[in-house]
């Protein structure tokens, strides 16, 4: 197993350089540059010349890129174009809020989906199992900002039960409860995603588990019907659950930008669209890397899991 992560990471650094460098050129190509997003339109040319020269943005693609991975060699992702805050500040602090959300959602997202996949697929072809799939693909259709400006206008607006954003009230005195208040609302957007997704990928993959031979032979050796469909069937249909799990990590991260920020929530998908349409290079770059090794690290972490659910499966 050693061997075979390792070779696994010596192969994600050359493709890390090639994400960062597609990700630079995608930015040059934007239309507009960060000082004409920081500077009064009216300012003379010659101090937006300056401001450019300071910024080094009047420096050819190669020379730009080559100071921004010199940087990161050295360990550092630079200074915001602007706040002019440390970067790597900047994604720390927003980070936390971003897990948090993000892992709260799958597990609730995972909780509901799993055991309703598993009975939609027991009760295969009857009116639960149809009752399942059509929520499934109601889930799967709502928009995220359809969906949350309706929770918020339905539990704020009307009934008053919890907080319209943010991560804590403001002159509150905070906390886990009032920090789990604000948690309800943007998580629950995000696990109604996930739930009409799994449950899909869930019954289907015990659908093709439930109907094999030895199944067949567990229950005509008497093995009770708990034991077969939960021990047996749901263990053997693990590796499918466990890639689709696995690339909804990723998912959660980048579907977050619009529910951080309907609900205000302080994150990583905020940070994104602010560092956006501030054309702000070197906190895109450093959340572009970021996502890339998210992305990276989910699937080898998924493929290390295969080899618990599937003693079968040996990697050399």
């Amino acid at each position: 197993m050693l061997p075979y992560i390792t070779r696994r990471l010596l192969i994600s650094i050359p493709v890390l350089l090639g994400i960062t460098v597609i990700s630079f050129i995608i930015m040059k190509l934007a239309p507009g540059n960060p000082v004409d997003m920081l500077i009064d339109p009216n300012t003379p040319p010659e101090l937006l010349d300056a401001k450019k020269e300071m910024l080094g943005l009047n420096s050819s693609f190669i020379v730009q890129y080559w100071h921004w991975l010199s940087g990161l060699l050295h360990g550092q992702l630079g200074y915001s174009f602007s706040s002019y805050a440390p970067v790597a500040g900047m994604i720390g602090e927003r980070i936390g809020p971003t897990l948090l959300l993000a892992l709260t959602a799958l597990l609730i997202g995972l909780l509901i989906a799993i055991p309703l996949g598993i009975a939609s697929a027991v009760r295969h072809n009857k009116a639960f199992d149809h009752t399942m799939t059509g929520l499934a693909f109601v889930g799967l259709s709502i928009p995220p900002f359809f969906l949350g400006l309706g929770l918020i206008y339905l539990f704020t607006l009307k009934v008053h039960w919890l907080p319209t954003g943010g991560m804590s009230t403001l002159g509150g005195e905070g906390g886990i409860g009032d920090t789990l208040r604000h948690l309800i609302l943007p998580a629950s957007v995000l696990a109604v995603g996930i739930v009409g997704k799994k449950i899909r990928y869930i019954r289907a993959s015990m659908l093709d588990v439930l109907g094999q031979e030895y199944l067949r032979t567990a229950r005509a050796k008497g093995v009770k019907e708990s034991l077969v469909v939960y021990k047996h069937a749901l263990r053997n249909a693990l590796l499918p659950i466990l890639t689709v799990i696995g690339t909804e990590i990723p998912v959660l991260l980048g579907g977050s930008i619009l529910v951080e920020q309907i609900f205000q929530w302080p994150g990583i998908g905020q940070l994104t669209m602010q560092s956006i349409l501030s054309r702000d290079y070197p906190t895109l770059m450093a959340l572009n890397l970021a996502a890339a090794i998210v992305v990276m690290a989910s699937n080898l972490v998924t493929d290390i899991l295969y080899s618990f659910a599937d003693p079968r499966i040996q990697y050399r």
